[in-house]
Protein backbone atom coordinates (compact mmCIF):
# COMPACT_ATOMS: atom_id res chain seq x y z
CA UNK A 1 0.00 0.00 0.00
CA UNK A 2 1.48 3.36 -0.97
CA UNK A 3 2.15 5.85 1.86
CA UNK A 4 3.61 9.09 2.29
CA UNK A 5 5.42 11.12 4.74
CA UNK A 6 4.97 15.18 4.84
CA UNK A 7 8.42 15.78 7.18
CA UNK A 8 7.72 19.38 7.95
CA UNK A 9 4.02 20.72 8.30
CA UNK A 10 2.99 23.60 10.56
CA UNK A 11 -0.35 21.95 11.25
CA UNK A 12 -0.77 23.96 14.68
CA UNK A 13 -0.96 27.39 12.96
CA UNK A 14 -3.70 29.98 13.12
CA UNK A 15 -4.42 29.24 9.23
CA UNK A 16 -5.30 25.66 10.28
CA UNK A 17 -7.41 26.62 13.44
CA UNK A 18 -11.07 26.60 11.94
CA UNK A 19 -10.75 23.07 10.38
CA UNK A 20 -7.87 21.06 11.30
CA UNK A 21 -9.65 17.82 11.75
CA UNK A 22 -10.63 18.12 8.16
CA UNK A 23 -6.91 18.81 7.28
CA UNK A 24 -5.83 15.70 9.06
CA UNK A 25 -8.69 13.38 7.33
CA UNK A 26 -8.13 14.91 4.08
CA UNK A 27 -4.64 14.18 3.94
CA UNK A 28 -5.06 10.69 5.42
CA UNK A 29 -7.39 9.98 2.18
CA UNK A 30 -4.41 11.30 0.18
CA UNK A 31 -2.15 8.28 1.61
CA UNK A 32 -0.05 11.01 3.89
CA UNK A 33 -0.27 8.80 6.60
CA UNK A 34 2.92 11.05 9.10
CA UNK A 35 2.42 14.45 9.35
CA UNK A 36 5.82 16.02 11.30
CA UNK A 37 5.54 18.55 13.12
CA UNK A 38 8.86 21.12 13.56
CA UNK A 39 8.69 23.26 16.44
CA UNK A 40 9.23 27.06 16.77
CA UNK A 41 9.22 28.77 19.58
CA UNK A 42 7.04 29.10 23.43
CA UNK A 43 4.52 30.83 21.89
CA UNK A 44 3.18 27.94 19.30
CA UNK A 45 4.71 25.08 20.83
CA UNK A 46 1.47 24.72 23.70
CA UNK A 47 -0.62 24.64 20.08
CA UNK A 48 1.93 21.85 18.58
CA UNK A 49 1.73 18.85 21.96
CA UNK A 50 -1.95 19.86 21.87
CA UNK A 51 -2.27 18.49 17.98
CA UNK A 52 0.36 16.24 18.70
CA UNK A 53 -1.80 14.84 21.52
CA UNK A 54 -4.91 14.99 19.61
CA UNK A 55 -3.37 12.74 16.81
CA UNK A 56 -0.34 10.85 18.37
CA UNK A 57 0.07 8.57 15.90
CA UNK A 58 -0.29 10.18 12.44
CA UNK A 59 1.31 14.35 14.08
CA UNK A 60 5.05 13.19 16.04
CA UNK A 61 6.63 16.61 16.73
CA UNK A 62 9.94 18.06 16.65
CA UNK A 63 11.79 19.99 19.04
CA UNK A 64 13.41 23.25 18.36
CA UNK A 65 14.09 27.38 18.39
CA UNK A 66 13.45 28.83 14.99
CA UNK A 67 15.62 31.31 13.68
CA UNK A 68 13.79 34.19 13.06
CA UNK A 69 12.41 33.55 16.73
CA UNK A 70 16.20 34.28 17.99
CA UNK A 71 15.95 37.74 19.68
CA UNK A 72 17.83 38.83 22.78
CA UNK A 73 16.07 36.60 25.20
CA UNK A 74 17.31 33.39 23.00
CA UNK A 75 18.95 31.96 26.11
CA UNK A 76 15.63 31.86 27.84
CA UNK A 77 14.07 30.73 25.08
CA UNK A 78 16.56 27.02 24.58
CA UNK A 79 16.53 26.62 28.46
CA UNK A 80 12.65 26.37 28.33
CA UNK A 81 13.14 23.80 25.58
CA UNK A 82 16.01 21.86 27.05
CA UNK A 83 14.16 21.47 29.96
CA UNK A 84 11.31 19.64 27.53
CA UNK A 85 13.41 17.16 25.90
CA UNK A 86 12.80 14.97 28.76
CA UNK A 87 9.01 15.17 29.02
CA UNK A 88 7.93 14.40 26.09
CA UNK A 89 8.59 12.44 22.87
CA UNK A 90 9.84 14.47 20.42
CA UNK A 91 10.85 12.78 16.79
CA UNK A 92 14.08 15.68 16.13
CA UNK A 93 15.40 18.69 16.82
CA UNK A 94 14.17 21.79 15.06
CA UNK A 95 13.21 23.58 12.83
CA UNK A 96 16.60 25.46 14.08
CA UNK A 97 19.22 26.79 12.06
CA UNK A 98 20.18 30.69 10.64
CA UNK A 99 17.93 33.37 8.50
CA UNK A 100 19.45 36.27 7.45
CA UNK A 101 16.50 36.59 4.50
CA UNK A 102 14.91 39.04 6.47
CA UNK A 103 17.29 40.36 9.18
CA UNK A 104 20.61 40.01 10.57
CA UNK A 105 20.66 41.61 13.53
CA UNK A 106 21.16 38.71 15.56
CA UNK A 107 23.15 36.47 13.25
CA UNK A 108 25.54 36.00 16.01
CA UNK A 109 22.69 34.57 18.35
CA UNK A 110 21.35 32.58 15.33
CA UNK A 111 24.76 30.91 15.16
CA UNK A 112 24.81 30.40 19.18
CA UNK A 113 21.35 28.90 19.17
CA UNK A 114 21.84 26.49 16.36
CA UNK A 115 25.04 25.23 17.63
CA UNK A 116 23.59 24.46 21.29
CA UNK A 117 20.83 22.41 19.14
CA UNK A 118 23.26 20.98 17.21
CA UNK A 119 25.03 19.77 20.16
CA UNK A 120 21.40 18.53 21.26
CA UNK A 121 20.99 16.62 18.49
CA UNK A 122 24.03 14.55 19.33
CA UNK A 123 22.94 14.29 22.99
CA UNK A 124 19.84 12.98 22.45
CA UNK A 125 20.71 11.21 19.02
CA UNK A 126 17.82 12.77 17.07
CA UNK A 127 17.90 14.58 13.39
CA UNK A 128 18.28 18.26 12.88
CA UNK A 129 15.98 19.69 10.72
CA UNK A 130 17.99 23.09 9.43
CA UNK A 131 16.30 26.24 7.90
CA UNK A 132 18.89 27.47 5.97
CA UNK A 133 17.71 31.14 3.99
CA UNK A 134 20.26 32.74 2.55
CA UNK A 135 22.66 31.13 5.10
CA UNK A 136 23.97 28.26 3.52
CA UNK A 137 27.69 29.10 4.46
CA UNK A 138 27.29 30.49 7.70
CA UNK A 139 24.83 26.98 8.18
CA UNK A 140 28.25 24.88 6.65
CA UNK A 141 30.96 26.81 8.90
CA UNK A 142 28.67 25.67 12.22
CA UNK A 143 28.54 21.98 11.05
CA UNK A 144 32.30 21.57 9.79
CA UNK A 145 33.37 20.92 13.31
CA UNK A 146 30.58 18.35 13.42
CA UNK A 147 31.92 16.13 10.55
CA UNK A 148 31.75 12.36 11.09
CA UNK A 149 30.47 13.05 14.57
CA UNK A 150 26.97 11.19 13.79
CA UNK A 151 24.89 13.81 12.78
CA UNK A 152 22.03 13.65 10.30
CA UNK A 153 18.87 15.17 9.83
CA UNK A 154 17.63 17.61 7.00
CA UNK A 155 18.29 20.88 5.00
CA UNK A 156 14.60 21.95 5.22
CA UNK A 157 12.86 23.45 1.91
CA UNK A 158 16.94 23.17 0.54
CA UNK A 159 17.51 26.12 -1.13
CA UNK A 160 20.82 25.57 -2.75
CA UNK A 161 22.77 24.35 -5.86
CA UNK A 162 23.55 21.03 -7.26
CA UNK A 163 26.94 21.35 -5.69
CA UNK A 164 25.58 22.75 -2.43
CA UNK A 165 23.46 20.11 -2.47
CA UNK A 166 26.53 17.66 -2.23
CA UNK A 167 28.23 19.08 -0.06
CA UNK A 168 24.98 18.42 2.03
CA UNK A 169 24.62 14.74 1.63
CA UNK A 170 28.27 15.01 2.24
CA UNK A 171 27.26 16.36 5.68
CA UNK A 172 25.01 13.28 5.96
CA UNK A 173 22.29 15.18 5.71
CA UNK A 174 18.77 14.41 3.34
CA UNK A 175 17.64 17.19 0.98
CA UNK A 176 13.79 18.22 2.40
CA UNK A 177 11.95 18.77 -0.93
CA UNK A 178 8.72 20.30 -1.59
CA UNK A 179 6.38 23.09 -3.37
CA UNK A 180 9.38 24.84 -4.59
CA UNK A 181 10.73 21.87 -6.78
CA UNK A 182 7.52 22.85 -8.87
CA UNK A 183 8.32 26.54 -9.50
CA UNK A 184 9.64 26.97 -12.77
CA UNK A 185 12.85 29.39 -11.96
CA UNK A 186 12.98 28.03 -8.93
CA UNK A 187 16.05 25.52 -9.49
CA UNK A 188 14.86 23.13 -7.48
CA UNK A 189 14.50 20.60 -10.44
CA UNK A 190 18.00 20.21 -11.71
CA UNK A 191 19.02 19.29 -7.85
CA UNK A 192 16.01 16.54 -7.71
CA UNK A 193 17.09 15.28 -11.21
CA UNK A 194 20.58 14.98 -9.96
CA UNK A 195 20.06 12.83 -6.93
CA UNK A 196 18.91 9.44 -6.45
CA UNK A 197 15.47 9.46 -3.80
CA UNK A 198 17.87 7.95 -0.95
CA UNK A 199 18.74 11.75 -0.59
CA UNK A 200 15.19 12.97 -0.81
CA UNK A 201 12.53 13.39 1.81
CA UNK A 202 8.81 15.00 1.08
CA UNK A 203 7.43 17.79 2.75
CA UNK A 204 4.98 20.95 2.62
CA UNK A 205 5.83 23.35 4.83
CA UNK A 206 2.43 24.24 4.91
CA UNK A 207 0.98 26.23 5.33
CA UNK A 208 3.39 27.70 2.80
CA UNK A 209 4.56 27.11 -0.42
CA UNK A 210 1.62 25.52 -2.08
CA UNK A 211 3.24 23.93 -4.98
CA UNK A 212 1.93 24.69 -8.79
CA UNK A 213 -1.19 24.87 -9.77
CA UNK A 214 -1.86 26.34 -6.05
CA UNK A 215 0.96 28.51 -5.76
CA UNK A 216 -0.17 31.51 -3.91
CA UNK A 217 -2.74 29.22 -1.73
CA UNK A 218 -2.83 27.72 1.61
CA UNK A 219 -0.75 24.57 1.46
CA UNK A 220 -1.61 21.62 3.78
CA UNK A 221 -0.05 17.77 3.54
CA UNK A 222 -2.45 16.70 1.12
CA UNK A 223 -0.26 17.89 -1.56
CA UNK A 224 2.39 15.93 -0.73
CA UNK A 225 1.12 13.01 -3.86
CA UNK A 226 1.39 16.04 -6.24
CA UNK A 227 4.53 16.63 -5.07
CA UNK A 228 5.71 13.50 -5.26
CA UNK A 229 4.05 12.74 -8.89
CA UNK A 230 6.30 15.77 -10.12
CA UNK A 231 9.19 13.92 -8.53
CA UNK A 232 8.03 11.25 -10.25
CA UNK A 233 8.01 13.11 -13.36
CA UNK A 234 11.93 14.85 -12.91
CA UNK A 235 13.27 11.28 -12.08
CA UNK A 236 11.36 9.17 -14.79
CA UNK A 237 10.20 6.35 -12.24
CA UNK A 238 6.52 5.70 -10.77
CA UNK A 239 4.83 7.84 -7.79
CA UNK A 240 4.88 4.69 -5.66
CA UNK A 241 8.57 4.25 -6.22
CA UNK A 242 9.08 8.00 -4.58
CA UNK A 243 6.55 7.05 -1.93
CA UNK A 244 8.40 4.22 -0.77
CA UNK A 245 11.67 5.50 -1.01
CA UNK A 246 10.93 8.82 0.45
CA UNK A 247 8.85 7.46 3.34
CA UNK A 248 11.58 4.96 4.11
CA UNK A 249 14.03 7.94 4.10
CA UNK A 250 11.29 9.46 6.73
CA UNK A 251 10.63 6.24 8.72
CA UNK A 252 14.63 5.53 9.48
CA UNK A 253 15.43 9.06 9.96
CA UNK A 254 12.66 10.41 12.66
CA UNK A 255 12.66 6.81 13.93
CA UNK A 256 8.58 6.09 12.91
CA UNK A 257 6.83 3.56 11.80
CA UNK A 258 3.82 2.56 9.72
CA UNK A 259 0.24 2.54 10.50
Amino acid sequence: MMQFIDTHTHLYAEEFREDIDLVVAHAKENKVVKLILPDIDSTTREAMIVLNTRYPEHCPMMIGLHPTSVKANYRSELEVMERMIDLYSFCGIGETGIDLYWDKTFLQEQVDSFTVQVELALKYDLPLVIHARKSLNEIFSVLHPYRNKGLKGVFHCFPGNIQEAQHVIDLGFLLGIGGVVTYKNAGMAEVVKHFDLEHIVLETDSPYLSPTPFRGKRNDSSNIPLIAAFVAGLKHCEVAEVAEITSGNARELFGIGTL
